[in-house]
């Protein structure tokens, strides 16, 4: 049984709780470019722990922005994808990077 999580009143506040961590956006952003293994991403990340990738990428995907697939194979191989909400996420990445290169722009 799923149940409609409760959500901010505040459109802004809603987005910033499904992506405000700091390891979220870079995942998004590792995964806009495609499917990644766990490994992948945590080696793109550097200093993220495997619990906490773990513990980001479960949320994420009950929050319904990236799906994980389980090849039944040995070793079990795992990849990430992002759905089609997840993917929804890019102009405001977009908008993120922009902002960052002028910002960084100023400072020099």
């Amino acid at each position: 049984m799923n149940e409609t999580p409760v959500l901010p009143a505040c459109p802004v506040e809603t987005t910033l709780s499904l992506i405000s961590d700091k390891w979220k956006v870079l995942i998004i952003r590792d995964l806009l470019e495609g499917t990644k293994r766990f490994g992948e991403l945590k080696r793109s990340l550097g200093g993220i722990s495997q619990k906490v990738l773990t513990s980001q990428l479960r949320q994420m995907e009950k929050s319904g922005l990236l799906v994980r697939t389980v090849y039944p194979e040995v070793p079990p191989r795992v990849e990430y994808s992002l759905t089609e909400l997840g993917m929804s996420l890019k102009p405001i990445l977009d908008a993120m990077k922009a902002w960052g290169e002028s910002y960084k722009s100023r400072l020099e």
